[in-house]
């Protein structure tokens, strides 16, 4: 201890002045035990004055500096004092010779190790027990195995030193079996192994994954001092054993033995694979009392811990308390803020370790490449990319890996694979990464062509490659290749494992492979929540929500906590207005675990359920209970929730309180608050919005432009919505063409429509499914039923899009338009399903037009059998009756309207004045000013009949209440 060391040199030269003060001097015995006194109290400066002042040196007063030098782990002036000893022809002993053998061992010096080994048997040292021992650690710490057994055996009866040092050193080069055998050999001859035999085969043990005979071991310990207790955690750990590990360092105080720094950084390595906070916490008090907690080691340990349980406020707190910080600990705190995706976290304690002149490693750059991933900012990921060319890690396998991350999350595929190709000596990461990147970039094909070159490269694919390609499967929904690799998953031992089985039923579930998606997840050893977080978000896929609901059941049944994700699958389940209660049931539910405190992700969920469910005063409430900072997510879904429900009104309002809350809009507000302007026509708040968009610089994104386009055509306004078009940068996807099209279709553009789908099919942008909805709108307001025909034909066959409902419809429309009814009715009667109310609504509409009396009543009755309460067939065939004289008919039809009890609902029409917007119904009396209106109504209807209007009385049902 540094204390008593210091006193015992004090002591040293109290005794040392006393002989100079006697008139001694340096003679004999007592000179040479002044400088073995002085060299074991450390003082090299006076064991050498003392030393150089010997009338005589002997062997002795050589031995006392060479094992001063020795004590102080400098092998090197062992070495260089023995030769100053050899020089001055002062005869060696026995323990000069273990001395230097013993620095040869450290050093790994075999040659000088030969020499002394030859002079052992001349001098007759040999088959002393002292030198023999010595020998074979020396052979043994210099990997010569052979020659420390051919000592070894030549030794009558070898000590524990001896059998130590050759069980050590068996451990040393790999052969941990050759240890066991020694080991038990000397147990059976009776040798005593000491504490460091035990601790040595205990690592042997260890290392070889034989943890119950390492127990057993440890159990024959008598007292096992702390390397024995810190080995049998660390191995715990390393294995896989971390509640074991957590037990022995239990036990280990139960015992009163102290723990070290390595101790603790080897539980807290498995409290963190556990996530095990309070037991986290526990140790780290320990740490406190030890005064440990300040330590460089045990300090990243915590660090670790603590991100891992994602709790990054307390690892912070613990990096601001470590006095003295090196790589490793800013390396444990940047990789904690990039674990939990914390990217502006990273780059800020990025440059604080460089304005602290701490020299990053291949693990800095790796953690800020992966904020940099986070952030998809490329122009920050090439800047460092830079930087690392530089420092001349750009060929390092960490770094190189990392850049290919940052490289393919960024969108930059390119510079991905480029990067990719560059590294030599590649692993599973680095393949994992390129896989990701294509799978993450929607280039599925790509990552199954990497995964199959990962495989021929003799790579065996581990669960993060197993699982981007799945998800590459079931974003495809490919499920012939999902088996084939789900085939190869059995191969390699991987169905079973959590992380690739859960990907397994994902895959499934998707693919609408429900039943091999049970199938996995019943033979998968645990079943996690996220497994049945997948199973559950397939059945909805599938409209089963009952299975669904079920599911969730099941998984609070069997005690599991459901997870943020298994609330918001279920959630979805209940958008429907019948499983409102279940929703409300859900929303206690997530209050009661605490998962909902101030979650965004949750809060959107919930608030989309409400919204959904056309439950608009729940959706407010639970709004309001956000705190008053509410994020941009939860203003833009109440936005977006509105009017995608009818009350644009209302989705309009909720913006405008959002600008006066400073909640910045995004993308995905501008779209929804302007799908409420195109609900209302209301192009003057259209305009503002526009505004925005433009001093925020979403007048470059495509989507908002594309929103816009939409919002000015469906207020008339085409002219704003062809130079809002014209204006944009980048129309690479079909969403803003679509945009176009359709925007031209419906204001009766039919030409102009067909014109841009050209331009589109010229540019090489896919056109989908919408786009085609678009085009055959074009050409049935158009009159263009061969062209409609034609494109019908071309989008099934030679772009493969299945027809949807309202690809159907539309031709129904286009026929029924054109006067070609029996061939539109032959149509329905085609279908590969059963026709619904749009398709009927849509015969029945041409009907009227051509006054076509038989098909418009078989569509009428075919409509009233789906909706029986609605009124718009009974009008449609009334006034189909009225046209043709058939007065019989319409009052057939009044009867049954009265019978069934069912009443034309009043039309109505709204009209937006500043910020007010002015509903009015047929037949409204109590309006304000009422009175006003009916009055200009009037000197209306007296102007246009000037003009020659005359209104049309054939719709008898139009003034029905």
């Amino acid at each position: 201890m540094p204390q008593r060391q210091s006193q015992a040199a004090k002591n040293c030269k109290l005794i040392h002045a006393q002989t100079l003060k006697f008139g001694f001097g340096l003679d004999g015995k007592l000179g040479n035990a002044i400088v073995d006194l002085y060299s074991k109290c450390g003082d090299i400066d006076f064991a050498w004055k003392v030393f150089d002042r010997l009338d005589k040196r002997d062997g002795s007063a050589w031995n006392s500096i060479m094992s001063m030098y020795s004590r102080f782990d400098l092998p090197e002036e062992v070495v260089w004092v023995f030769g100053l000893m050899r020089n001055s022809n002062t005869p060696s002993n026995q323990f000069t010779f273990a001395l230097v053998l013993s620095a040869c061992g450290r050093l790994a010096n075999v040659g000088l190790g030969r020499e002394i080994h030859s002079e052992l048997i001349k001098m007759g040292f040999y088959l002393n027990s002292f030198c023999e021992g010595s020998l074979i650690n020396m052979y043994a710490k210099c990997d010569c195995l052979i020659d420390a057994r051919r000592v070894f055996d030549g030794v009558h009866k070898p000590d524990t030193i001896s059998w130590t040092s050759m069980i050590a050193g068996y451990v040393r080069v790999g052969l941990p079996e050759k240890a066991l055998e020694l080991f038990k050999e000397m147990q059976r001859v009776g040798g005593r192994p000491d504490q460091v035999a035990f601790v040595t085969i205990i690592t042997a043990c260890v290392s070889l994954g034989r943890l119950e005979d390492a127990i057993d071991l440890f159990a024959q310990m008598p007292n096992p001092n702390v390397v024995a207790w810190n080995v049998m955690i660390s191995g715990h750990t390393k294995n896989g054993f971390e509640e074991e590990a957590v037990s022995f360092f239990r036990n280990m105080n139960l015992a009163c033995v102290k723990p070290t720094r390595s101790t603790l950084g080897s539980v807290l390595s498995a409290i963190a694979n556990l996530s095990a906070l309070d037991q986290g916490q526990q140790v780290h008090c320990e740490a406190i009392k030890l005064g440990l907690a300040s330590n460089v080691y045990v300090g990243s340990s915590l660090i670790n811990v603590y991100s891992k349980c994602q709790v990054m406020e307390s690892a912070r707190k613990v990096f601001d308390e470590v006095d003295v910080r090196n790589t490793v600990l800013w390396n444990a705190m940047l990789g904690g803020y990039a674990q939990n995706n914390h990217p502006l976290e990273v780059m800020e304690i990025f440059s604080s370790m460089r304005s602290f002149g701490v020299k990053p490693d291949e693990f800095t750059y790796s953690s800020v490449l992966r904020a940099i991933a986070w952030l998809e900012s490329l122009e920050m990921g090439r800047q460092l990319h830079s930087f690392i060319i530089k420092r001349n890690l750009g060929l390092n396998l960490v770094v190189g890996n990392a850049l290919v991350n940052m490289y393919a999350k960024s969108g930059d595929l390119k510079d991905a694979r480029r990067q990719f190709e560059l590294i030599e000596e590649r692993d599973n990461i680095s393949w994992n990464a390129i896989i990701v990147g294509y799978v993450h970039e929607k280039d599925e094909e790509e990552a199954f062509r990497m995964f199959q070159k990962m495989i021929f490269n003799g790579f065996v694919p581990e669960e993060v490659s197993l699982s981007s390609i799945l998800s590459g499967c079931a974003n495809l929904q490919a499920l012939e290749q999902g088996k084939q690799v789900h085939c190869f998953s059995v191969k390699v031992g991987l169905d079973l494992n959590i992380y690739a089985g859960s990907s397994l039923v994902d895959m499934y579930s998707k693919c609408g492979d429900m039943e091999a998606a049970n199938n996995v997840l019943s033979e998968m050893p645990v079943q996690t929540v996220v497994s049945r977080n997948a199973l559950i978000a397939g059945y909805i896929q599938s409209n089963n929500t009952e299975e669904a609901v079920y599911r969730f059941q099941e998984i609070q049944a069997e005690g599991l906590q459901p997870s943020k994700i298994t609330f918001a699958s279920i959630l979805t389940a209940c958008s429907e207005s019948s499983r409102l209660n279940l929703g409300r049931q859900v929303h206690c539910y997530t209050l009661k675990s605490g998962v909902l405190h101030d979650d965004v992700f949750l809060g959107v969920s919930l608030l989309g359920m409400y919204l959904r469910s056309l439950s608009i005063e729940d959706a407010k409430k639970l709004f309001l209970e956000f705190p008053k900072q509410r994020s941009t997510v939860l203003w833009t879904c109440m936005i977006s929730g509105h009017a995608q429900n009818g009350y644009s009104d209302k989705a309009l309002w909720f913006f405008r309180e959002m600008r006066s809350d400073d909640a910045l809009p995004d993308q995905a507000t501008f779209t929804s608050v302007l799908s409420a302007c195109s609900g209302l026509a209301a192009l003057q708040d259209g305009r503002e919005v526009h505004c925005l968009i433009f001093h925020m610089g979403f007048n470059l994104d495509e989507y908002t432009c594309s929103a816009l386009v939409d919002m000015y055509a469906k207020g008339g306004d085409i002219e704003s919505s062809v130079k809002v078009f014209e204006e944009m940068d980048s129309k690479e996807d079909a969403i803003s063409w679509n945009s176009m099209i359709v925007g031209f279709a419906k204001n009766g553009y039919a030409e102009d429509a067909l014109r841009i789908f050209d331009q589109m099919k010229h540019l090489n942008v896919e056109p989908d499914d919408i786009t085609f909805l678009g085009v055959l709108n074009a050409c049935s307001h158009g009159g263009m039923v061969s062209e409609g025909r034609e494109f019908f034909n071309l989008m099934i066959k030679y772009y493969g899009i299945q027809p949807r409902i309202d690809h159907y419809a539309c031709m129904i429309d286009l026929l029924g338009r054109g006067g070609y009814l029996k061939e539109a009715e032959e149509f329905i009667d085609d279908l590969p399903f059963e026709p619904d109310c749009g398709i009927w609504a849509t015969l029945l509409s041409a009907c009227t037009v051509h006054r076509d009396e038989v098909r418009g009543k078989r569509a009428a009755e075919e409509l009233i059998v789906l909706e029986p309460q609605n009124s718009s067939p009974y009008v449609l065939l009334s006034n189909i009756y009225a046209a043709s004289k058939n007065w019989d008919g319409v009052n057939e039809v009044r009867n049954s309207m009265k019978e069934r009890g069912v009443r034309k609902l009043p039309g109505c029409s709204w009209i937006s004045v500043g910020t007010k917007t002015n509903l009015f119904v047929a037949g409204d009396k109590f309006h304000p000013s009422a009175g006003e209106v009916r009055a200009i109504l009037k000197d209306l209807t007296a102007l246009m009949r000037e003009h020659g209007y005359v209104a049309i009385i054939g719709s008898v049902l139009d003034e029905e209440d």
